[in-house]
């Protein structure tokens, strides 16, 4: 199931805190809502407060979302709020300006997903749950060009209530309200799943990622990919320093990309901008341009905070240690956070049939991942204990590709984030990179590292 609403705010005071604790008492949303229970001739609908005009969804990057100013600009999210409370949990969130916002939910795992056309995020860290209602966590941010989106994971089975507006009060512009009350499992499966038309459009998006990635291979030249990890709704790895992953490898990314089409390469990048896209979409790029070589970049976190330094990834061949397996684990969840529809897809890692083309693909990658780690160990920090590793992570999987996954360091660490944080660290690495990729096509394919 799924409700679609369209809703207006203006710009409001910023000085609305982010909170996980139940609203005060004289909190402008809780008055309205008691008025609304005790009207003369009962509830009100939310049909009856003041609504604008509903209107349909975009296209995915077919332009300015609806309600955006005239100079094309995306409706701003000013705030956020999270309440909770004995018999449910509330958000509310406010905009800047008419947005056409739906609700649905999803099953393993228990997801609620707030959709929209593409908004600027201004919020400050979200608040976060306590962990004993019941949202486990939630996240937002681009899921795709033209597109938003807010993916609430959940601790139990919920009844998402229809969203409710909030009409303009005590300094405040409109406000969108929406309660998650529990509810029995077989009730939450029955409701769950996607909407049709936003299944559509995502098996549309994914064929125009094909169409788009069909290109002539130059003659003569290497092609490499480069795939800034997360992105998006898909933030990654948070560091001490405030540092967030999603944001340090589109730098560094960008800045690889630059020093390697000096170099004479033909470069193209996953993303380019801070949008999510999913998993097989990004090996699928790099098969459909024939790359000789995909690098994908990432920042690492570990419990420990003394661990640090940079290592390298590639596929393995079904043996993995328990921190690479771990690793794994975590990238690879990548399109579940994303509120991405698994309902139909297989995994993309489990079983992967290794014959003898993928097994020379492996032995390429492993090349490139130690003649790599011989041009970083001068610029940057490197994990002391096998820094390079084998995992069974997805963006890796093409069988005909030559793929690296690299972890520029620990965010969890606090020289590593500091460092991270700098641009002459960023050219270092990125000339270090580059130069590897030079060695690694000057060497050929039968040379060991």
């Amino acid at each position: 199931m799924f409700r679609i609403i369209a809703v207006a705010v203006v710009l409001a005071a910023l000085g609305w805190g982010l909170t996980a604790a139940a609203q005060p008492a004289d909190d402008p949303i809780a008055r309205v809502l008691r008025q609304d229970q005790t009207a003369p001739n009962g509830p009100l609908p939310a049909t009856s407060l003041p609504l604008a005009p509903a209107k349909p969804l975009p296209p995915a990057g077919a332009g300015p979302s609806p309600g955006g100013n005239a100079g094309g600009s995306p409706p701003v999210v000013l705030s956020a709020r999270i309440g909770e409370h004995d018999d449910r949990t509330r958000f509310v969130i406010e905009l800047s300006d008419p947005v056409n916002l739906r609700t649905f939910t999803l099953t393993n795992p228990d997801r609620v997903v707030v959709d929209m056309p593409e908004v600027s995020w201004r919020l400050s860290a979200p608040p976060r749950p306590s962990g004993f209602g019941s949202v486990k966590s939630y996240r937002y941010g681009v899921f795709r060009k033209g597109n938003s989106r807010m993916v609430i994971d959940l601790n139990r089975p919920v009844t998402v209530s229809d969203p409710l507006v909030i009409p303009p009060s005590s300094g405040f512009g409109y406000r969108v309200v929406i309660d998650l009350f529990p509810t029995q499992r077989t009730k939450f499966n029955t409701e769950a799943g996607w909407p049709a038309d936003l299944k559509a459009r995502e098996t549309d998006a994914e064929r125009l990622t094909a169409l788009m990635a069909e290109a002539p291979r130059p003659a003569g030249r290497k092609v490499v990919v480069i795939d800034p990890g997360h992105g998006g709704i898909d933030s990654g790895t948070n560091g001490v320093n405030g540092l967030v992953e999603k944001d340090l490898v589109l730098a560094e990314g960008l800045k690889l990309a630059r020093v390697l089409k000096e170099q004479g390469y033909v470069v193209h990048m996953t993303r380019d901008s801070d949008v999510f896209l999913p998993l097989p979409e990004r090996v699928s790029l790099a098969r459909k341009l024939k790359a000789d070589l995909m690098i994908s970049l990432h920042a690492d976190s570990n419990p420990d905070s003394d661990v640090n330094g940079l290592s390298i990834y590639t596929l393995n061949d079904g043996r993995s240690d328990r921190e690479a397996a771990a690793l794994a684990r975590r990238e690879n969840q990548s399109d579940i956070i994303a509120g991405v529809d698994l309902s139909n897809a297989n995994s993309p890692v489990a079983p992967i049939l290794i014959d003898l083309a993928q097994r020379d693909t492996i032995n390429r990658s492993s090349r490139f991942a130690e003649t790599a780690l011989g041009q970083l160990h001068s610029v940057t920090d490197i994990l002391a204990r096998s820094p390079h590793r084998a995992a069974s992570l997805a963006v890796l999987v093409a069988p005909d590709v030559p793929a690296v996954l690299i972890e520029l360091g620990y965010l969890s660490n606090h020289a590593d984030a500091a460092q991270m944080n700098t641009e002459a660290w960023r050219a270092k690495v990125a000339q270090a990179i580059a130069n590897a990729v030079d060695r690694h096509f000057a060497a050929g394919p039968g040379t060991p590292p």
